[in-house]
């Protein structure tokens, strides 16, 4: 699948955490993708979430191409342990959009749920030693 996606000027951005396990999916998952981009059909909102390796970028069905928000700059470097939130910056290229970024905190994980679910493993697993710390 191919979109071009477009923005409007900037509107406002701030500081946000995402809960770890929501961005550990939404990077498996796009581990897994044989593509460089993952779509994410959050269907209970008509929104479709497009991620990357730079940023998740949310995009309305009536709007089709036109990002309304973008969660980008995100810091999982700096965390101590995989199970501590990811710092990000939200980024809103439409007014109002608070009670979508509410609705985008529940309904985006679930829709990775979902995804995750329909997602077949090709291939077998593999385990992988590392050596004993001295």
């Amino acid at each position: 699948m191919e979109i071009t996606c477009y923005r409007d000027p900037e509107i406002s951005r701030e500081p946000r955490h995402l809960p770890a396990s929501t961005y550990n999916l939404a990077i498996t998952l796009l581990a897994r993708c044989p593509t460089k981009h993952l779509f994410v059909p959050i269907r209970s909102m008509q929104y479709m979430a497009i991620i990357d390796h730079e940023e998740f970028v949310f995009i309305d069905g009536e709007r089709k191409c036109w990002i309304d928000i973008s969660w980008q700059n995100f810091q999982p470097h700096v965390r101590d342990s995989l199970d501590q939130p990811v710092a990000y910056q939200a980024v809103y290229y439409r007014e109002n959009m608070s009670a979508v970024m509410a609705r985008l905190q529940s309904e985006f994980p679930a829709a990775l749920q979902v995804l995750v679910n329909k997602t077949k493993l090709d291939g077998p697993a593999k385990i992988i030693n590392f050596p004993a710390k001295s």
